[in-house]
């Protein structure tokens, strides 16, 4: 059984949920209405034969009434139990970019056959009827363009006796829920902050030290090691050796910087669905689906280069990832990106999160309201590098009324000023797009000649 919808543009992974099967008590297996139906038939046209002397309109009965009593006779007994099994990640496609969720229906049963109704979110799906003989496992297979907890499928399963003559009491509806985690695509060039720190990391710096790209060639003096006499240079300018040259180096530092995710706001393309009252359609992806692929991104891209990252969340109040690094760091930005949802209306910040000093900050907003461009802009004024991320869809605007188109001509300018005093402010702004790879390059590559910004790796 398959439940289509529009594949995403990045195959998805995703954390399971545990899921207890349901078990329905043991009951008496009741006749189904056509049987029931049909033997009241038969009974009474056998009367009838009976009653009128006529054997042969009682004989056309007796074949129904025998047949309906060796059914219900042969009635099974005890309980139907339903059970979905975790969802496991299918191959991808060949082209790439379609991500499934697959889940096992395990249907146990002491009738011949079952009939199983699977939907998702709310719809309706496959309605099939399939043999059990004991225990029958069924793979459900659904396409996503969400991120996030979300429910992989639900099924209602009800047992049918021999020749469907009768029919079990149907289980309640088991439902297998799953945390799909945002695909991290590669990133060949990202931005780095003005300022790196650290003693160690992946980054030529300012700072002598060693490690990072030739800074002079010096004369020696007290405390230079030996093994960075350059005897080339020495032999050249001094070839008596009355003198030695030894080569400086920078040293090597790593870039910090915090992700911050705006999750007030989770809109669809749809303009209509802003408002609340409609859901946005299950195979859109939402601005905060986008937010949540676009910084798992941008996190991959820095810790594979040894940086150190952290996530914030300017919807809600709670304790910040710390920027780290390694490969738990992405597994543990990538979940706690999954579980950013709404919650409820906002409280106003009086000040904007504190920031470690010099660290990159990285904005994923709709910029659909004043908020999370007054907090980049006070990081800007702050000193922090801050390039904000554009995450909002692409709008269909085809059936709105004319009401609705002028509210969001208005809603789109406001934006587009906001946007626009943002980038006077200093706040370097991209579009998650399909180029938004190549616009972090030209930001990466206009830092680098910035005075005291260093070097992507």
């Amino acid at each position: 059984m398959s439940l289509p919808e529009r594949p995403p543009a990045r195959p998805p992974t995703w954390r399971d949920d545990d899921a207890a099967p349901v078990v329905v008590p043991q009951g008496p297996w009741t006749p189904t209405l056509a049987t029931t139906c049909a033997s009241a038939a038969a009974l009474l046209l056998l009367l009838l034969g009976v009653l009128l002397a006529r054997p042969d309109v009682a004989v056309l009965a007796v074949a129904p009434l025998v047949l309906a009593a060796r059914a219900l006779a042969a009635r099974p007994q005890g309980a139907v139990t339903a059970t979905f099994e975790g969802p496991g990640v299918t191959d991808d496609d060949a082209d790439g970019t379609a991500g499934r969720l697959r889940a096992t229906l395990r249907v146990e049963g002491p009738g011949p056959w079952a009939t199983v109704a699977v939907g998702r979110e709310g719809r309706d799906g496959a309605d099939v009827l399939v043999r059990v003989d004991g225990t029958r496992r069924l793979p459900v297979v659904a396409r996503t363009v969400r991120t996030g907890p979300q429910e992989v499928a639900s099924a209602d399963v009800q047992g049918a006796g021999p020749d469907g003559a009768s029919l079990a009491e149907p289980t309640p509806r088991v439902t297998r829920r799953t945390t799909v985690l945002p695909a991290t695509a590669p990133l060949l060039e990202v931005p780095l902050p003005p300022r790196l720190r650290g003693l160690t990391g992946p980054h030529p710096s300012r700072r002598p030290g060693e490690g990072g790209d030739l800074r002079d060639v010096h004369p020696w003096a007290p405390g230079d090691r030996l093994r960075r006499i350059d005897w080339r240079v020495t032999a050249r300018r001094s070839p008596d050796l009355r003198e030695l040259y030894v080569r400086r180096e920078h040293a090597l530092a790593e870039a910090v910087v915090v992700l911050v995710v705006d999750s007030r706001d989770d809109v669809g393309p749809d303009p209509r669905t802003w408002r609340g009252s409609l859901a946005p359609h299950p195979q859109d992806a939402t601005s905060l689906d986008r937010a949540r692929q676009a910084a798992a991104a941008v996190a991959r891209a820095y810790l594979d280069r040894g940086d150190r990252v952290g996530l914030d969340d300017l919807g809600v109040r709670r304790r910040p990832v710390a920027p780290g690094g390694g490969r738990r760091q992405l597994d543990r930005i990538r979940h706690a990106l999954a579980l950013t949802a709404p919650e409820g209306a906002p409280a106003e910040r009086l000040r904007p999160p504190r920031l470690p000093s010099g660290a990159l900050v990285v904005v994923f907003s709709t910029f659909l309201d004043d908020e999370s461009a007054r907090v980049a802009a006070r990081w800007r004024a702050a000193g922090h590098r801050v390039v904000g991320v554009d995450v909002l869809p692409r709008l269909r605007t085809s059936g709105l009324y004319d009401r609705e188109r002028l509210a969001l001509r208005i809603a789109t300018l406001t934006r587009t000023d906001r946007m626009a005093e943002l980038a006077d402010q200093g706040v370097e702004l991209v579009t998650w797009r399909d180029d938004a790879a190549v616009a972090l390059r030209v930001l990466a590559r206009r830092g680098q000649r910035r005075a005291g910004a260093g070097v992507p790796g």
